[in-house]
């Protein structure tokens, strides 16, 4: 028995990520002055985290997964706002007011766009 079509495509899909992953982690890399926005989008949820590389250990962390975010009522785009809402607002009171994005191997646009834009106007600067 042979792999279906459906798992060859998932796995093209999931490798194909990991490669963009890869090509965007090469040129980006978070410091203690300008740590980096994670960003994951799986189908249902989104989670942000802000990452100094240096140490190895995340700062900040938000996602739509929280008790807070599970009562949102909206589409999926109107929670990764809320989430970048909140990482913007969770950054600024650990005192990081600038990052540099990292969109994890997704395209930007849709749900990872209403994040990163939510999170500029909550005050955070990439």
């Amino acid at each position: 028995m042979g792999i279906t079509v459906a798992r060859k495509r998932t796995a093209k899909r999931a490798t194909s990520r990991a490669r963009r992953q890869f090509r965007v982690r090469k040129k980006i890399f978070g410091t203690a002055e300008r740590p980096r926005l994670a960003v994951f989008r799986s189908s249902k949820h989104i989670v942000a985290q802000v990452i100094d590389d240096v140490q190895g250990h995340t700062l900040v962390a938000a996602s739509s997964v929280e008790t807070d975010l599970r009562s949102f009522e909206g589409s999926k785009s109107d929670k990764s706002a809320e989430v970048g809402r909140l990482i913007a607002e969770r950054a600024k009171a650990a005192g990081v007011s600038t990052v540099v994005f990292d969109r994890g191997g997704f395209q930007y646009a849709g749900r990872i766009a209403k994040l990163a834009d939510a999170a500029r106007e909550g005050g955070l600067e990439f």
